[in-house]
């Protein structure tokens, strides 16, 4: 199962790399766990950041607004009560909330490896022999990029990221670098390109192997 490989000086190597059946060659059938890969890495990521205030917490409202008989109306001993205009907020959002989800290990390795064959299936694998950790120039690393084939939103994997790899992409938007040890359904997905080099494809194989699976 031969794959689009270059060299790390961005030109055509003479033998392509094989990938993994195992993990880039599988039959996708089931669709709703990737979905909820899916979801699960959105819901961990999420910021809980909105907070409303009860009755107790807005300001004012101290007074009673109107004596307890005699005028007609309904009782009321503050403005701020949840039916009044101003008044605090019932049940809202208290910025305690706990929206992560759990998803077990063997089932979070079957979702990538369904989204990585997906990836393949389409053509959006491409192997890179090297790419060098110690890249600063930002238009040295869109230009090796551009000659293996990067285009918008193009993910690159790493066995490691160094420093000054990720200042060199800071200013390429559509370009994610990512460590093969954070691959993700999410990335993998939402990419048009999905660039490996050949230290990464060995951890990813290492991690997502049957025979060495791996936590």
């Amino acid at each position: 199962m031969a794959t689009t490989t270059y060299t790390k000086a961005g030109t055509k190597a003479p033998t392509p790399v094989k990938l993994s059946k195992d993990i880039f060659g599988l039959e996708v059938t089931n669709h709703e766990l990737i979905k909820q890969a899916y979801l699960t890495y959105l819901s961990n990521g999420r910021e809980n950041l909105a907070v409303t205030k009860t009755r107790g917490l807005v300001r004012g409202g101290g007074k009673k607004p109107w004596k307890q008989k005699g005028t007609g109306r309904a009782r009321f001993g503050s403005s701020r009560v949840p039916i009044w205009r101003g008044g605090g907020i019932t049940f809202g959002p208290t910025g305690e909330e706990n929206y992560t989800k759990n998803l077990n290990v063997k089932a979070k390795r079957l979702a990538i490896k369904q989204a990585l064959s997906l990836a393949d299936q389409d053509s959006k694998i491409i192997i890179i022999e090297e790419i060098n950790p110690k890249i600063t120039k930002t238009a040295e690393l869109s230009k090796l990029l551009t000659k293996v084939g990067a285009n918008k939103k193009t993910l690159v994997v790493m066995d490691k990221v160094s420093d000054e790899l990720f200042r060199a992409s800071g200013n390429l938007k559509e370009i994610s670098i990512l460590s093969a040890k954070y691959l993700n359904v999410y990335d993998v997905l939402n990419a048009n390109a999905i660039i490996i080099s050949k230290p990464a494809l060995d951890v990813i194989n290492d991690w997502l192997s049957p025979k060495k699976a791996k936590v």
